[in-house]
C-alpha cells in the first residue's frame, strides 16, 4: 500500500509537502509546460506588492560556490495585474496556491491582505518580512521582535486565510523571532529566507552585483537552515516549513526530521524545474524503504 503523503498546516490539506519557495518559481506560469503543477504540494508565489515594484538595477544575479547571490529587490507586477492575471491561471490546476505578500509599510501588506480575503483559490498567506520597514529606518520588520510580532497580529486581525510568517536568517536569535510571530497570531512559519552576502569580481575589482550585496540561496546554506529549523521547532508550536538549500528527497527528509511539517525548493529550480516533484518522489520512496506508512510520522523524529 502506498503510505499517505498528504500534511496539513493549519487547516489547509496539502497532497505532499513539497512546495515551490517565493521568488523561484515565478506564480507558476512561468513553469507549466515544464513542470505538471498538480504534483506539488503547493505553488508558493513570488511577492506581490500593493503597486508594482522596479526592482533593483543591474547586474542583480550572481553565481557563487553551490548557490547564487540575487538582489531583485522583489519586483513584481503588483496586487492588480497579479488579480486579472496569474490567480485565474492558477485556478486551472488542482493545487494549493500561497501567495507571498511584501510591502514597505504596514498599510502596503495590509492592502494586499484585503484584496486577497475574497480570492477562494488562495489557500494561504505567506508574509515577507525581510522587506525593509520604511517607517523604522529601513530595518526590515523580520529583524526585530516587538516589530514582528505587531505586523503578524495586525494582519492576522484582517486576513480571511491563514498566515504564514517567512522569518529572515539575518538575526541573532532565530527562536526569538519564532516565538514573536507566534505570540502575533501566526498560524505557520516558514524558514529559511535569503542569507546576506557578497561576491568581488576580482579582475574589474568591482561588485558582483549593482546593489553590492545580495540574499545568499542554494545548497551552501542548507545546514544553516537545517539548524535554524530544528531550533524553531523546538521553541513555537506552530507549523514549520522548512527551506534553504533543498536539491534532492535526502535534503527535505532533513527538515522534515529536524521538525518542519513542509518543505520548499528553491534555486534548484532555476537548475533544474523539476526538482520539487522529483523530491515529493523521493520522500514517498523513503516512506516505502522505511516501511512508514504516512508521512507525519518522520516529523520532528530526528533522533537525539
Amino acid at each position: 500500500m502506498k503510505p499517505s503523503m498528504e500534511i496539513n498546516i493549519a487547516g489547509v490539506k496539502f497532497r505532499n509537502p513539497v512546495m515551490t519557495a517565493s521568488g523561484t518559481f515565478g506564480s507558476g506560469m512561468e513553469y507549466a509546460e515544464f513542470v505538471d503543477l498538480t504534483k506539488l504540494g503547493a505553488v508558493v508565489t513570488k511577492g506581490v506588492a500593493s503597486v508594482p515594484w522596479a526592482g533593483n538595477p543591474v547586474p542583480r544575479v550572481a553565481e557563487t560556490y553551490g548557490g547564487m547571490l540575487n538582489a531583485i529587490g522583489l519586483q513584481n507586477p503588483g496586487i492588480d495585474v497579479f488579480c486579472s492575471r496569474d490567480l485565474p491561471f492558477l485556478e486551472g490546476f488542482d493545487t494549493k496556491v500561497i501567495v507571498n505578500v511584501c510591502g514597505h509599510t504596514e498599510e502596503e501588506y495590509l492592502e494586499v491582505v484585503d484584496r486577497l480575503a475574497d480570492e477562494k483559490s488562495v489557500s494561504m498567506l505567506e508574509i515577507n518580512v525581510s522587506c525593509p520597514n520604511v517607517k523604522q529606518g529601513a530595518i526590515q520588520f523580520g529583524q526585530d521582535p516587538k516589530c514582528l510580532a505587531e505586523i503578524t497580529g495586525k494582519i492576522k486581525d484582517r486576513a480571511k486565510q491563514p498566515v504564514i510568517m517567512k522569518l529572515t536568517p539575518n538575526v541573532t536569535d532565530i527562536s526569538e523571532m519564532a516565538r514573536a510571530a507566534e505570540a502575533g497570531g501566526a498560524d505557520a512559519i516558514s524558514l529559511i529566507n535569503t542569507i546576506t552576502g557578497m561576491k568581488i569580481d576580482v579582475e574589474r575589482q568591482k561588485f558582483a552585483l549593482a546593489n553590492k550585496t545580495g540574499g545568499l540561496s542554494g545548497p551552501a546554506i542548507k545546514p544553516v537552515a537545517v539548524r535554524m529549523v530544528y531550533q524553531c521547532a523546538g521553541a513555537v508550536r506552530i507549523p514549520i516549513i522548512g527551506m534553504g538549500g533543498i536539491a534532492t528527497a535526502e535534503d527535505a527528509l532533513e527538515f522534515m526530521l529536524a521538525g518542519a511539517t513542509g518543505v520548499a525548493v528553491g534555486m534548484m529550480s532555476f537548475h533544474d524545474p523539476e526538482t520539487a516533484v522529483n523530491v515529493a518522489a523521493g520522500i514517498e520512496d523513503y516512506l516505502v524503504r522505511h516501511n512508514i506508512s504516512d508521512v507525519n510520522e518522520i516529523i520532528g523524529a530526528v533522533q537525539v
